[in-house]
């Protein structure tokens, strides 16, 4: 999204951005599986993270274009514009400033939008080719591949778009957490900020998931020794398309996890040429998730690598 803010206002020095709302009520639990007493899950060390951004790595363009803008009449490249405008003039954050004026302009023009649009919204997002089976399909190639070890998979998504947009598509059932920036609906006249997610907020998050404190309300700032933590680094996988990627993708490589960078079908590849040869992501590939294409392959080239690992750290335990 704000790749499209930045292409579109190349003078300013906007950061990228994907904004979420969510009033918290959500429609599914993500509190993270813990424990009755909220501790974290005890660490088997046997769980894959597959972690997504959402804008340009899972769907083609960002949210809003599909219904939130038509359905205000105004052209997605002049909304982009106005942001990175405004975020320039005021010195404000790029997501803050996109999030603002979603709301001005829907006030403006007399269209209520509230979480129940916004979540019905989802059900016009476009996904690139193979999106909808590639969970499912994960799930069983790690199953088929890792044989009676018991190593299982976990889709989460990290993204800086619209939580409840994100709720309302086919595959929102597939994540075990969605993080997101989110709104509080009943605050102000206008919805105001919740939580905004940047790119190196999302860090964050990969965090969270690998220490399994997944309850937004609970710190993960207290030190966990490595063997405690649920689900090491080098069981990642992240998935990508841009420069707001960056902060997730080094800090995995660092903690020795994995990352994927894509692109569309019709988009050059020069971005992720660049990321592969600065040493951010393992692979890179055009953003088609069906069997049987580069991205599955480079995928389960991966997924084949932290199998094998966790067989082996397994064996060695298992010595004592």
């Amino acid at each position: 999204m704000v790749e499209r803010v930045k292409s579109l206002g190349a003078a300013y020095s906007a950061k990228r951005g994907k904004a979420v709302a969510s009033d918290g009520q959500r429609t599914k639990s993500r509190a993270g599986g813990r424990g009755a007493a909220g501790e974290p899950p005890a660490p088997d060390k046997r769980v894959i993270a597959l972690v997504y951004d959402f804008d340009g790595t899972l769907s083609p363009r960002p949210m809003q274009e599909y219904a939130f803008l038509p359905k205000l009449g105004i052209e997605p490249k002049e909304f982009w514009a106005e942001c990175a405008r405004v975020s320039k003039a005021e010195r404000a954050d790029v997501l803050i400033t996109y999030m603002h004026l979603m709301y001005k302009k829907a006030k403006e023009k007399g269209v209520r939008v509230d979480r129940a649009d916004l979540v019905a919204q989802g059900k016009t997002v476009e996904l690139y080719p193979g999106v909808e089976a590639w969970f499912d399909a994960m799930h069983a190639y790690v199953k088929k591949r890792s044989g009676d070890e018991g190593i299982t998979v976990k889709h989460y998504l990290v993204s800086s778009g619209l939580t409840e947009i994100i709720e309302g598509t086919k595959i929102y059932r597939h994540f075990a957490n969605v993080f997101a920036s989110e709104y509080w609906f009943d605050a102000y006249d206008l919805p105001f900020p919740k939580r905004v997610i940047s790119d190196t907020g999302k860090t964050q998050f990969l965090f969270r998931i690998n220490k399994g404190i997944e309850d937004l309300g609970q710190s993960i700032n207290l030190h966990m020794p490595e063997d405690e933590r649920p689900i090491p680094f080098s069981n990642f996988i992240y998935f990508g398309d841009g420069d707001t990627d960056v902060p997730s993708m080094a800090l995995l490589k660092k903690n020795g996890g994995h990352a994927i960078a894509v692109h569309g079908p019709d988009e050059n590849a020069t971005k992720c040429v660049e990321l592969f040869k600065a040493g951010r992501c393992d692979f890179y590939a055009t953003a088609d998730y069906r069997k049987g294409s580069d991205l599955w392959k480079r995928t389960c080239l991966l997924l084949d690598r932290i199998i094998a690992d966790v067989k082996v750290k397994e064996e060695a335990r298992g010595l004592g």
